[in-house]
């Protein structure tokens, strides 16, 4: 596989103005291959979040909004952004991987941009997030959900998921970047994530936690993607928060990519 994304890169090579946007397209389809040819590397953006639906729909379904039915409008908007934030953590172990295997030291041999690696690493993990999301809604459906909003406000909510997941992704990649093994980018990643995804507006309203807790889900970036999605998924007023989803896809992008793009240059 290797040896053909090196024909690849050296065959769309524009001599000393290289491509980036060309080379990070031949990489991402290298990480799709890999998807492909490892199915079982899915299982985080399949059964995961069929197994989070079902759990927290008919376990604290009746206890938060009095049934399961009232709960899913509620639910799986937090779902989504849930299962976003732990898919992050893929990303990072496989580049560590990749980093490991010896990839990117061909990679650097090849008249190829120092940062296409990244940007194709972040590309081919947007076929995971859209498979994510067609499993969240169609599962939902079989169990009574239903978006309210028009179609182009579901498109809207699902476009809005993917921009945040390839800019929360950055953050991954760094650890990636940095960290001494792959187990160690899975602890730190899903340490971090963790607490961020449940201390959030995702499976309970803020104003039932602590003040000082409640002013922290209010901030918290995942509630703001949150927010936007039960606005625009139930047609809803949701300039708003998308602005805000927005705002943080920003600052994840101008903090953490510079920072990962620094991080691989010394690397390789």
């Amino acid at each position: 596989m290797t040896a053909s994304v090196t024909h690849d890169i050296e065959t769309r090579s524009g001599g000393p103005a290289v491509d980036m946007v060309k080379h990070s397209w031949v990489l991402a389809k290298r990480s799709l291959l890999n998807t492909w040819r490892t199915p079982e590397s899915l299982i985080d953006v399949t059964i995961s979040p069929i197994m989070f639906i079902l759990l927290f729909t008919y376990i604290f379904g009746g206890a938060i909004a009095g049934s399961a039915t009232d709960y899913l409008p509620f639910l799986i908007p937090g779902i989504l952004g849930q299962n976003i934030a732990f898919a992050a953590v893929g990303i990072g172990i496989q580049l560590k991987s990749d980093m490991e295997k010896g990839i990117f030291d061909r990679f650097r041999a090849l008249p190829i941009s120092r940062i296409a690696p990244l940007f194709g690493a972040a590309l081919g993990d947007v076929v995971r997030y859209v498979i994510m999301i067609a499993v969240i809604v169609g599962s939902s459906y079989a169990i009574g959900y239903r978006v309210e909003g028009s179609f182009p406000e579901f498109l809207g909510g699902v476009a809005l998921s993917i921009v945040f997941a390839l800019s929360l992704s950055w953050a991954p990649m760094l650890v990636g970047l940095i960290a001494r093994s792959e187990r160690a980018v899975q602890g730190i990643v899903f340490m971090t994530l963790f607490p961020l995804t449940f201390a959030s507006n995702a499976f309970v309203p803020p104003e039932t936690m602590p003040a000082w807790l409640e002013a922290f889900a209010n901030a918290n970036p995942l509630s703001h993607l949150i927010s936007a999605l039960r606005e625009l998924w139930s047609g809803g007023d949701w300039g708003e928060p998308v602005l805000w989803t927005l705002g943080w896809c920003v600052i994840f992008t101008v903090v953490f990519a510079p920072l990962a793009i620094r991080a691989y240059g010394r690397r390789v």
